[in-house]
């Protein structure tokens, strides 16, 4: 998927402070490093494999380098948020062209340091902070969880549905909220009565992991969802929801798991028992806005950059394994879904959508 149009925030570095090692380098290309644009990135607790949204922004910057031969990427992980300010600070004194913040747990350190560096160019996935030197890259996954809502309705087979999230911050629970409203339109337009369990809209609360690393963890939250009846879970919790992803391939069918951030059928072992994922396309976004920036474009933080389905920045990922197994009546009417949301037919609320 090409999103058209997009400028989007790259850059994570990857020298990590000494006391942690270094992270392998990725760049290459001809020319001397003091010839290139550096794009460097700072993970978030989750680190580069959480099969989630960090590596989803590595990809982009790995994709900024196969388009621009002179853009050099490296990026640090961080493996608490206390190392969010000395990371992000580390690639300022070390004079990186674009620092990617990922996450929206990372908006309060890289707030105080781009307004101490205003002429530093930085760029944040899932947030949008007040500085404008900070490239904002959001997504509203309400909708393409809207849409997985409404097929896990239509594929349960005990009537029930859960979801989970690592925390209770707005890039989870927009997610969340999208995925109930979609059972709920399933229910009002089938007169069904499918229940979701995780999640309250209304209330906005439900079952966290309170990580986005634990795998054990995010199989304990969800054998408490099966055992109470679902049959299909999506974990908005980063690495953690693999403990989920894998329960669900060991439980020969028992239950089904929907994926988010990046196809799961790309990103983790566990394809058979996905049946799609809420896709944030956040390696094209950060893609564009590297090597937009490494070309000397401006990176406007007023609109900076919002993912929908109707500009493909947010989409549902092929059924896979599940493509025979998902009737086509359903296939054809969560098409219609995205059709009917990016035309403003329907319109999908979360008090978490970007603003």
């Amino acid at each position: 998927m090409r999103i058209v149009s997009v400028f989007a925030v790259g850059g994570l570095a990857l020298g990590v402070a000494a006391a942690c090692g270094e992270a392998p380098s990725e760049s290459g290309g001809s020319g001397s490093a003091a010839d290139k644009y550096s794009a460097c990135m700072v993970t978030d607790v989750g680190g580069i494999d959480d099969k989630s949204f960090n590596t989803s922004a590595w990809k982009g910057l790995q994709e900024a380098k196969a388009a621009d031969p002179n853009i050099d990427i490296k990026y640090v992980a961080s493996k608490a948020e206390a190392d969010y300010e000395p990371n992000l600070t580390q690639y300022v004194n070390q004079d990186c062209d674009f620092i990617l913040a990922v996450g929206g747990l990372m908006g309060d350190a890289t707030s105080k340091i781009a307004k101490a560096h205003p002429d530093q160019q930085f760029g944040i996935v899932d947030a949008k902070l007040p500085e404008s030197n900070v490239y904002p890259m959001q997504f509203d996954t309400a909708q393409a969880a809207f849409q997985a809502g409404y097929l896990a309705a239509g594929m349960t087979k005990t009537g029930k549905v859960g979801t989970y999230g690592g925390m209770k911050i707005p890039p989870v629970t927009i997610f969340m909220d999208g995925f109930a409203d979609g059972v709920a339109q399933y229910n009002k337009v089938k007169g069904k009565s499918v229940q979701i369990l995780g999640w309250n809209k209304a209330t906005q609360d439900g079952s966290f992991t309170n990580d986005f690393v634990k795998q054990d963890e995010g199989k304990k939250v969800s054998d408490t969802l099966v055992a109470q009846g679902a049959d299909i879970v999506m974990p908005v919790a980063g690495g953690a929801g693999q403990g989920t992803t894998a329960a669900a391939q060991a439980s020969g069918g028992k239950f089904n798991a929907i994926w988010v951030d990046v196809d799961g059928c790309e990103s983790t072992p566990n394809c058979p028992a996905l049946i799609t994922t809420v896709v944030k396309n956040i390696p094209d976004v950060v893609r564009d806005a590297v090597t937009k920036a490494a070309k000397g474009e401006k990176l406007a933080h007023d609109p900076g950059f919002t993912g929908t389905l109707a500009n493909n920045g947010v989409e549902l990922a092929p059924y896979h394994d599940f493509d025979s197994k998902v009737p086509a009546e359903l296939k054809a009417e969560v098409d219609k879904l995205k059709a009917d949301i990016a035309a403003g037919t329907i319109t999908v609320t979360s008090p978490a959508q970007p603003k």
